[in-house]
C-alpha cells in the first residue's frame, strides 16, 4: 500500500472513494437540503492511501480554516475531512497510516491544531483529537413560547437588554452576501468558531444555511440598519427547524428568537444548535417548555505543538501549571511549565513536578475552555498530582464563554 497526495486530478477517485467507504451515492449525499460538500475540497491538500494493484482504497483531506481562540485570537487551523477506508481494507493499519502521514504534513507546513467533526466518538482519540465543543437540540411548543420580562431589566447593563433594531424576512438565494458577513464578524469573538472561506458560501458547499437548499432567513438589523444577525429556519408539516442562530450580542439573539417562537402556523419551534450554557432556556417564562436533547460533542482538537498552542491562545486567570503531556500516537512525551501572566502564557520544558498529567487528547479537549481538567480528573482520565492541582488547572483554563463551532465540514 502507498500512501500519496492527491491533485485536482484525483477529485472523481478521491469522491468515490470517500462516499464508498459510508456506503453512500453521491445523489443521496445532496439529499435533505446537503450541498456538493466536495466543491470545497483542497485537493493539494488530500491524500490517496493506493493497493498495489492502483486502486484508492482509504482518503484524507483536510480544509484550510481559521479557528477562534479564548481572547479574540485567530489561527490558521487543518479542518480534518473526508476521512474513510473501504471496508475491504478495514483493519489493516490503512487508516493509521494515513492519519500518521496527514498529522506529520500539518505539522511540516507549521499548523500548530488540526480539528474534525467525528462520525465515531472512538475512532479520533487513539490519534490524539479530544471532544471540545459541545451541541444541543432545544425544542419548544410553540404555545408555550412566551419569554419572560428580563428580572435585571435593560439598566442592569446586560447584552440581553432592550433591541432598538428591526427583523426582516428574506429568502436564503437574496441574502447569501448578508449571511456571509454576518458569520464573519460573529466567528471572530466566539470562541471554537471555524472560519467559513468565500467558496463554501460562493459553491453552497456542506449544509443549510451554506447551501442553496430553500431557506427562509430572519434577518437581524441594528438601529442604523446594518444585519448584526440572521437565523436561517424551514417549515415543514408544523414544525420550524432553525439551521442556526448567528447574533452579534446577546440581545440580537433574543430578538430573533421571539421572532421565530412567535411564527403563525407552528406547533414546535426546534434549534438545531444551541451552545452549552446559552441562556435561551432560561428565558422562557415555562422554564420546563425547553427540551434539550441531542446533547452531544461537535469539534474535536488535537494539538500539534503543545507549547505553541498553549501560547497562542489568550488567557483570564495569571498563575503557573506544570503539565506532563503524553503523545502515544506520535510517540512523544514532554513536560511543559506553562506561566501565564496579564493574558500572555509563556511555556517551556521543565523538569519539576508536574500538576497534571494527561494525554494530548485530553489537553485538547480542555484547550477551548469547553472541559473543565476537573471533570477529567474525576473521569480518571487526567491524573492530579496534588489536591489543588485541578482547581489550578481550572482556573488558567477559564474562558469568558464556552467555546461552540456551528460549521459543519
Amino acid at each position: 500500500m502507498d500512501i500519496r497526495p492527491t491533485t485536482d486530478q484525483d477529485l472523481d477517485a478521491f469522491v468515490d472513494t470517500v462516499h464508498a467507504a459510508f456506503g453512500l451515492f453521491r445523489s443521496a449525499a445532496a439529499e435533505d437540503g446537503g450541498g456538493v460538500l466536495w466543491s470545497a475540497y483542497e485537493m493539494d491538500r488530500g491524500l490517496l492511501a493506493v493497493a498495489a494493484d492502483g486502486r484508492p482504497v482509504g482518503t484524507a483531506g483536510a480544509y484550510t480554516f481559521e479557528l477562534t481562540l479564548p481572547g479574540d485570537v485567530l489561527v490558521p487551523t487543518a479542518g480534518v475531512t473526508g476521512v474513510g477506508v473501504l471496508p475491504s481494507h478495514r483493519r489493516q493499519g490503512v487508516l493509521t497510516a494515513m492519519m500518521r502521514h496527514q498529522l506529520t504534513e500539518l505539522r511540516a507546513r507549521g499548523e500548530v491544531l488540526s480539528v474534525l467533526l467525528a462520525s465515531e466518538a472512538v475512532i479520533y482519540r487513539r490519534f490524539g483529537y479530544g471532544p471540545a465543543t459541545y451541541t444541543a437540540r432545544l425544542t419548544v411548543p410553540r404555545h408555550q413560547g412566551a419569554l419572560a420580562v428580563p428580572r435585571a431589566g435593560a439598566a442592569a447593563g446586560s447584552d440581553s437588554g432592550s433591541d432598538a433594531g428591526s427583523v426582516e424576512l428574506r429568502q436564503r438565494s437574496e441574502c447569501g452576501e448578508i449571511m456571509e458577513e454576518v458569520y464573519d464578524r460573529y466567528r471572530r469573538t466566539q470562541p471554537g468558531a471555524l472560519s467559513r472561506p468565500h467558496r463554501w458560501w460562493s459553491s453552497g458547499a456542506g449544509q443549510p444555511p451554506v447551501s442553496r437548499a430553500p431557506r427562509y432567513v430572519a434577518v437581524h438589523r441594528d438601529a442604523d440598519g446594518t444585519p448584526d444577525g440572521y437565523a436561517s429556519y424551514v417549515l415543514e408539516s408544523g414544525t420550524l427547524t432553525v439551521d442556526e442562530t448567528i447574533a452579534t450580542d446577546d440581545a440580537v439573539h433574543t430578538a430573533l428568537a421571539r421572532f421565530l417562537l412567535g411564527h403563525d402556523l407552528v406547533g414546535r419551534v426546534v434549534f438545531k444548535h444551541v451552545p452549552t450554557g446559552h441562556p435561551l432556556r432560561w428565558q422562557l417564562q415555562d422554564f420546563r417548555a425547553g427540551e434539550v436533547t441531542g446533547d452531544t460533542d461537535w469539534l474535536w482538537v488535537r494539538l500539534l505543538d503543545v507549547p505553541r498552542a498553549l501560547t497562542t491562545r489568550g488567557w483570564l486567570t495569571d498563575g503557573e501549571l506544570v503539565l506532563d503531556v503524553d503523545d502515544p500516537f506520535l510517540g512523544e512525551r514532554g513536560r511543559h511549565l506553562l506561566t501565564v501572566r496579564d493574558g500572555k502564557a509563556e511555556c517551556v520544558p521543565t523538569d519539576r513536578e508536574p500538576d497534571l498529567s494527561l494525554d494530548v487528547s485530553d489537553l485538547g479537549s480542555v484547550y477551548l475552555g469547553g472541559t473543565t481538567p476537573s471533570t477529567l480528573v474525576r473521569a480518571g482520565h487526567v491524573r492530579a498530582h496534588h489536591p489543588g492541582a485541578a482547581a489550578l488547572a481550572d482556573a488558567l483554563f477559564r474562558t469568558e464563554r464556552p467555546p461552540h463551532c456551528l460549521h459543519w465540514f
